[in-house]
């Protein structure tokens, strides 16, 4: 038997982690390339323990150095992909392609309504960019 819930949510609280080799450079290249907004670092010297950069348009990400210690120690830096909402494709891939970022789909409309594009930052993290926001 099967039984169907409905549920209203009205916020959506969910933050991706990334594990960088050198996660302050990672830091500067986010914020620059695609517009997050640094809200904290925490770590000493290179070592970044915990950051939080937010997205603009709503919601963020974590990232960190990758450490011994860390329960993410079996990861490699530079594994991921994050899809980000944005209003402005067209403008964030040109600003992404300015600082560097490798362009491994252009701006493209999908038949499903989105328009966005694809790029990886300098460690290898795969960035999609769109218009398309969810059901």
């Amino acid at each position: 038997m099967t039984t169907e819930a409905s549920t209203t949510m009205t916020t959506t609280h969910v933050w991706p982690t990334l594990t960088y080799a050198n996660a302050r450079t990672a830091i500067a290249f986010l914020v620059d390339a695609f517009g997050f907004v640094e809200k904290a670092v925490y770590g000493d010297g290179d070592r970044v323990d915990h950051a939080q950069l937010d997205w603009p348009e709503g919601g963020g990400i974590m990232l960190g150095s990758r450490r011994d210690d860390s329960v993410l120690a079996d990861l490699p830096p530079g594994v991921g992909s994050v899809y980000l909402v944005t209003d402005r494709p067209d403008e964030l891939h040109d600003r992404a392609l300015a600082a560097g970022a490798t362009i491994v789909k252009g701006l493209t409309d999908e038949d499903y309504g989105s328009r966005g594009f694809t790029c990886r930052d300098p460690e290898g993290v795969f960035w999609s960019f769109g218009t398309y926001g969810g059901e």
